[in-house]
């Protein structure tokens, strides 16, 4: 097995341990483009959940203090169905790199 395909597949197994400073620290230190830019899509792949998971998180507060001065759970249940949204599509990154990890293994 080559090293590119391990280091490609660690950047987006990173996500488990390291998401955010392993696919950096392969992006900035390797030469090999085909490294770079699975190091790249990893690191994007990681940034993405982040990312949602600040707007997600924002609108669950939200969500449960303006909701928290009503009679009825309308707001809380919202914010908590964002949040289940939110793990359901954090499991689908999760999901879409270990396939990706997998797919750049059997390119050997």
């Amino acid at each position: 097995m080559e090293n590119r395909n391990i280091l490609s597949a660690l950047s987006y197994l990173s996500i488990f341990f390291a998401p955010f400073i392993a696919p950096i620290i392969i992006w900035l230190v390797s030469t090999d483009d085909t490294v770079r830019y699975h190091a790249k899509r990893a690191l994007i792949s990681h940034i993405i959940p982040i990312v949602l998971g600040i707007l997600f998180g924002v609108f669950f507060i939200f969500t449960t203090i303006f909701g928290g001065a009503q009679e009825d759970a309308t707001f809380f249940f919202l914010g908590f169905g964002g949040m289940l949204l939110y793990g359901l599509l954090y499991l689908a990154f999760v999901i879409w790199n270990i396939v990706q990890a997998v797919l750049v293994f059997r390119n050997v």
